[in-house]
């Protein structure tokens, strides 16, 4: 069902939203799994490049609480546009064609400037969101340990640091909200069409409003299974992520007429 267009939506500019059935996540996740195995090399190549990400949070952020929850929280900021590489493999393979990884990189040249703005905005976020954690932590931590796992042990045990898990947790819940209802099509978006970062972000806005059931549902997949990930020691990554990629570009196509 396609909702009639809006004053906001002939200023953008934007495309047609579909409103869709709020199953259509586990349908997304079949059809990225396909795509998936359809492109192994290419699609398990981008999976190793997250896992190595998720390598480098732990190594260097692990001793401290306050660094590796600001590197987690920024892994799922930015991951919708380091998954570009996996939008567009989905996109050639609906076109008959298959993918090498380095095909899959020519789907950045075709609107480099719109993605780079957007990947400047998500970074910037990303830096904002750091210095928010670390004043939170700052302000409602001040003995913080400086060991991650002293500190996780602290909470389940005697239940230290409750105001600053709830502190941190609506502030980054906000900021997370945020930036999947601006991201949640907006970078298969630019990678398929000529158009600018504002108007998809609009778009990506308008798809999550009219179908909100479905996206949070969506949305929390995607944390369940990156969490997944990270909890089978950054393995799970391998193929958790790749299946993320795919099946978002799958979103995309159903949201986005």
């Amino acid at each position: 069902m396609t909702p009639t267009p809006t004053p906001l939506d002939r200023h953008f500019n934007l495309p047609e939203v579909r409103r869709i059935a709020p199953d259509r996540p586990l349908v997304w996740l079949r059809a990225g799994w396909r795509d998936l195995a359809a492109n192994p090399i290419a699609s398990l190549s981008y999976g190793l490049l997250f896992a190595i990400g998720g390598d480098f949070i732990l190594i260097f952020a692990w001793r401290s609480p306050q660094l590796f929850t600001a590197a987690v929280s920024g892994f799922f900021l930015i991951a919708p546009l380091l998954a570009g590489g996996l939008y567009e493999i989905s996109r050639r393979r609906a076109a008959g064609r298959s993918s090498t990884f380095v095909d899959s990189l020519a789907g950045w040249r075709r609107n480099g400037q719109s993605i780079a703005m957007f990947g400047l905005l998500l970074a910037l976020i990303g830096i904002a969101w750091e210095r928010i954690s670390a004043i939170l932590f700052a302000l409602l931590a001040p003995d913080l340990t400086p060991d991650l796992a002293a500190f996780v042990s602290s909470i389940f045990t005697s239940g230290a640091y409750r105001g600053l898990l709830a502190a941190w947790f609506v502030a980054g819940g906000s900021l997370a909200l945020l930036v999947f209802a601006i991201s949640a099509v907006s970078v298969p978006m630019l990678l398929d069409r000529d158009t600018d970062f504002v108007t998809a972000m609009m778009a990506s806005l308008r798809a999550v409003a009219l179908n909100l059931e479905t996206m949070v549902l969506w949305g929390a997949l995607i944390v369940v299974l990156t969490l997944l990930g990270f909890a089978t020691l950054l393995f799970g990554l391998v193929v958790l992520m790749p299946l993320i990629g795919h099946a978002s570009w799958h979103a995309y196509r159903d949201l986005v007429k």
